[in-house]
């Protein structure tokens, strides 16, 4: 559709055509020299100058040619099929080809009037339609959170979720804060009857532990119409393919609906990951025994860290840092004080001196210790330090203070800090921290020293350091040039309710100071110990020439061994300056595996271990939840399908009324001055009247 509209009012074409007219009588009428010529060739010629003049005056007012197109874009419906085990637990290949047939006859009907979108869901959201049932999980939130994040903003019609309610991670779908602005249609799929069945439902254990020490398992039985029986519970360690049985009771079933919760406490005294399977007895009658058993995994280190906080006296400090360190599960800490301490600084990982070298009491012997074992060591330089000594005793920072004045000092990061990446969170929140007290006086870096946060003092920014890193002869070491951390996590919790930012960052400093260098020129490293079994598992590998640069031209092999004995060979691929190997999904199990390479002049290799474990979510959960499918559909204004009325949804639709095409209209705008049709028609008028004069010898 096309309109023009003018720049002045309409009723000025009147002056245009009236200009015209006056230029056509003036020239043709009145002017004597056209009395002889025939009356329709002046008639004509007038015509053609009264056009003329008459558009080239509208031209001045300014039209504008304003067309508007209109598009229509059909609804979307978007089909979510369950491709998860469960949906098929009690299915026939029959039922599974009705099924098929059942879909594709919809998506025919609904791929003619609508724009049909399709997913599968299951342990992640796919955009393909897939019948093969083989996730391992099912996250139906995250299915409504893709939805919602990708047609929100689109004419959305309906969502149409062929599911049998059974969701085993992510959140509760119904309670979810996705907000669709169209129905949601559930078809349930699966049994609901509630047959006998026992039932290892969860299992709740540590995925770390240490050796020497115990860890709990908390196992969930539950049982359906099988009052009446007594099995079995037991845990067994699995060893090389042999069961090692570790614990046996009965466990009565009294009543239809059966639950039951049983903790057991088990030794970790084998290092490694250690595979535990846990099993009730079945009876007759059960519906599946595949759930009757659940295999766990349990990765036991041979030791834990400990760190010892020596002080010069109590301060809130200690706490602060004796809670954020625990929460690393492979910390022992100790908090002890100078002038009671009768330990040996040997048998600490690490050791954090708060004010200490202090000026009441000489420490030259512990500080011996610490340098000549080369144990790392967080200074706090306080008030109460010696500063001397504590010059003496680092090099990172050099403090030159007298007397017990102090100043507030807020931290600020340091811009070219690399030792370790800060987390964004831990960046914002530093400049709102509250100041701690450091001594007044002058500081300066070591030259090895690596600056984390230097002072703010006032509105001051200062190149005093504040917390400072950096090694020394092969010793790593921290130095904080003030106290009062404790304020900083307390400030942590009023903002957020937790602590995590401040953990994060000590945490950081911990870590960074007990972490022992690797000299090994060849490393292979996995992104964890234990996968999932339908999990990839990806090596990383790297190899140091003699100055130790990182090169990748040797060829890299790597050979995985399983628990009886088989291998499978892999070449590394060169990445970059490193290596990479993608082994694929390997069946459940434990792992061996030897990476080697040749650089020309000797043979280097890596080892280690890693274990695959089975994702069993899918089989403690056979009953299709209809009720959650039915909620999830009132909760978005749909209604939950039955097998007719899934073949007729489309119908269902057409009564709704309210999955409609949407109509866009597009307008564009452009001066009629710019077109070339114009020009040439005010030409080609202009051109005859001219030709006309000089034919008939009037000019």
């Amino acid at each position: 559709m096309e309109g023009i509209s003018f720049a002045y009012p309409a009723w000025f074409l009147a002056f245009c055509l009236l200009a015209g007219l006056a230029y056509a009588l003036i020239l043709y009428f009145r002017d004597r020299r056209f009395k002889e010529a025939p009356s329709w060739l002046t008639g004509l010629l007038g015509v053609l100058r009264f056009l003329a003049v008459s558009i080239v005056a509208m031209l001045l007012l300014g039209p504008i040619l304003r067309s508007v197109e209109t598009r229509s874009q059909k609804p979307v419906i978007v089909f979510a099929q369950d491709g998860s085990e469960s949906v098929t637990a009690s299915w026939s290949a029959e039922d599974s080809l009705a099924y098929v047939q059942d879909v594709n006859n919809l998506q025919q009907q609904l791929g003619d009037t609508y724009e049909l979108v399709n997913y599968t869901f299951g342990q992640e959201v796919r955009d393909t339609l897939d019948f093969s049932f083989s996730d391992k999980r099912t996250n139906l939130a995250g299915l409504l959170r893709q939805v919602y994040d990708v047609y929100s903003n689109q004419n959305l019609g309906a969502v149409v979720i062929s599911s049998d309610g059974i969701y085993n991670e992510g959140a509760n779908p119904v309670y979810t804060d996705v907000k669709l602005n169209a129905p949601v249609y559930t078809y349930g799929l699966g049994d609901t009857t509630r047959r006998k069945d026992i039932v290892i439902k969860r299992v709740f254990h540590n995925k770390i532990a240490y050796l020497g020490d115990r860890f709990s398992i908390q196992v969930d039985v539950s049982a359906q119409n099988a009052a009446g029986t007594t099995v079995p519970l037991r845990i067994a360690r699995i060893e090389n393919g042999n069961r090692r049985e570790l614990v046996n009771e009965s466990v009565a079933i009294d009543r239809n609906d059966f639950f039951r919760t049983r903790e057991f406490i088990l030794d970790a005294d084998r290092a490694g990951v250690n595979r535990y399977r846990i099993s009730v007895g079945t009876t007759t009658g059960e519906v599946s025994t595949a759930n009757n058993s659940r295999d766990i995994y349990v990765d036991v280190l041979e030791a834990r860290q400990k760190v010892l906080i020596l002080a010069q006296s109590p301060h809130p400090d200690l706490t602060a840092l004796k809670q954020s360190i625990s929460a690393g599960q492979n910390n022992e800490i100790e908090v002890a004080y100078q002038n009671s301490f009768s330990g040996n600084v040997r048998d600490y990982d690490m050791v954090i001196l708060h004010q200490l070298p202090s000026r009441s009491a000489g420490m030259n012997n512990l500080l011996e210790s610490l340098s000549s074992a080369k144990i790392p060591t967080w200074f706090f330089v306080g008030e109460q330090s010696d500063f001397t000594a504590a010059n003496s005793a680092q090099q990172l920072v050099n403090v030159q203070a007298s007397g017990r004045n102090t100043n507030e000092v807020e931290p600020r990061l340091a811009t070219n800090f690399s030792l370790f990446k800060i987390a964004d969170e831990v960046r914002e929140v530093m400049p709102v921290l509250p100041p701690v007290i450091a001594p007044f006086g002058d500081y300066s870096a070591g030259a090895n020293a690596s600056v984390l946060l230097y002072q703010r003092i006032g509105r001051v920014d200062t190149e005093y350091p504040l917390i400072t890193l950096g090694e020394e002869e092969g010793r790593r070491m921290a130095v904080m040039t003030g106290t009062g951390l404790w304020k900083w996590r307390i400030f942590d919790y009023l903002d957020r309710k937790n602590h995590d930012r401040f953990d994060e960052l000590v945490s950081q400093i911990v870590q960074y100071l007990s972490v022992k260098n690797d000299k090994r020129r060849f490393r292979v490293s996995l992104a964890k110990n234990i996968f999932d079994e339908n999990e990839q598992i990806i090596f990383d590998a790297e190899l140091y020439n003699d100055n130790y640069e990182l090169i990748n031209e040797p060829s890299a092999q790597l050979v995985i061994t399983d628990e009886d004995g088989r291998e499978f060979n892999y070449t590394f691929n060169p990445t970059g300056r490193a290596y990479r190997l993608n082994a694929g999904i390997l069946p459940v199990g434990n792992y061996r595996f030897r990476a080697n390479v040749n650089t020309g002049t000797e043979n280097l290799s890596y080892s280690g271990q890693f274990s695959v474990q089975a994702v069993q979510l899918e089989r403690y959960e056979t009953t299709a939840d209809h009720g959650l499918l039915r909620l999830l559909s009132e909760r978005f204004g749909g209604q939950l399908l039955d097998r007719a009325a899934f073949a007729n949804l489309p119908q269902l639709l057409e009564e709704r009324g309210t999955v409609k095409p949407v109509l866009y209209e597009t307008a564009t705008t452009r001066s009629l001055i710019n077109l070339k049709g114009i020009f040439f028609l005010i030409l080609g008028l202009l051109t005859l009247e001219w030709f006309l004069r000089r034919y008939f010898g009037e000019y």
